[in-house]
């Protein structure tokens, strides 16, 4: 094998709780993270000369030590002493520091290529945990599917019955938000509402998304939306025009809501595109290994 191709699929949190916060700064999280359809198409070449080169569709994209998919080739290369060089063509379509994990879905992939392409034999857990030490969201996007996420966001349990499928409508405001910056203004001590991460398990369990809508929940927002009240608008918008719920996800700055009409929900699109000037604004679905894979 000298090349393969995979995807790199986004993600959204239906529940983000911040519970603590640890003596090294890190802030211990419980949330339930959904894999999206949509996704970064992710090319990966052997090459002779002993090098990892990235490219990408975007020309302002890094794609030096400063992009996560070229840390994960350069740390699977140093670790497992890989003698020949690595080409990695990223075609992304997830909006950038967007809080879809477009970044960490890269590397993810990559690592899942380069163990593939160079027959190293990592099994997923032990892919997960040397790709913990790249960014908490890496392993996650190495597991997809429906999971709980606690600790820093490590600790992964999946969740076995997985998300009902719906229609996600996503919409990235013209602004971009710094995830630490995030952090440090969350006040714990002021948050008011935290999500019912058990009730919002059993109404996936019962494949209700009209309750699952009222259940979302981001304590992030607290922080976002006092700065950034478009997020409050947008979020507001999708309810209007049919979502059973909306949310900002991870820190932000999407919004995505959940649609079980899809037409409702292209519909909404073509609206929040023309009144709030967007460009990024995506109709996509929740993706499942088993459950609900869809013709793409």
């Amino acid at each position: 094998m000298q090349e393969i191709k995979l995807k790199a699929r986004a993600k959204i949190n239906l529940t983000l709780d911040v519970t603590g916060k640890q003596t090294n700064g890190y802030h211990t999280v419980r949330m339930i993270m959904q894999t999206l359809s949509l996704y970064d198409s992710i090319y990966i070449k052997k090459i002779d000369k002993p090098v990892i080169r990235v490219k990408s569709n975007l020309d302002w994209l890094p794609t030096d030590e400063r992009n996560l998919a070229y840390k994960g080739a350069q740390l699977l290369k140093n670790k497992f002493n890989i003698q020949q060089g690595i080409f990695i063509q990223l075609d992304k379509k997830i909006p950038v520091a967007a809080g879809l994990a477009g970044g960490s879905a890269d590397c993810a992939a990559v690592m899942v290529g380069i163990n593939k392409l160079f027959g190293i034999g990592l099994s997923k857990k032990k892919l997960m945990e040397i790709a913990l030490q790249l960014g908490a969201d890496i392993p996650y996007c190495i597991l997809q599917g429906t999971a709980l996420a606690e600790g820093i966001g490590e600790k992964l349990t999946p969740i076995k019955t997985g998300c009902p499928f719906c229609y996600v409508l996503l919409a990235k405001p013209n602004i971009n938000i710094s995830t630490a910056s995030v952090y440090q203004n969350l006040e714990l001590d002021k948050i008011i509402q935290h999500p019912n991460t058990e009730q919002m398990l059993f109404q996936m369990q019962q494949k209700n998304i009209t309750e699952m809508g009222k259940l979302l929940c981001n304590v992030l927002e607290t922080v976002t939306i006092a700065k950034y009240n478009e997020i409050a608008l947008l979020k507001q918008k999708m309810m209007e025009l049919g979502a059973s719920g909306a949310l900002m996800s991870g820190s932000g700055s999407t919004v995505f809501g959940l649609f079980l009409d899809k037409q409702k929900a292209i519909e909404a699109e073509k609206v929040i595109k023309k009144e709030f000037i967007l460009r990024d604004v995506f109709v996509t679905e929740i993706w499942n290994k088993k459950q609900y894979r869809r013709r793409e």
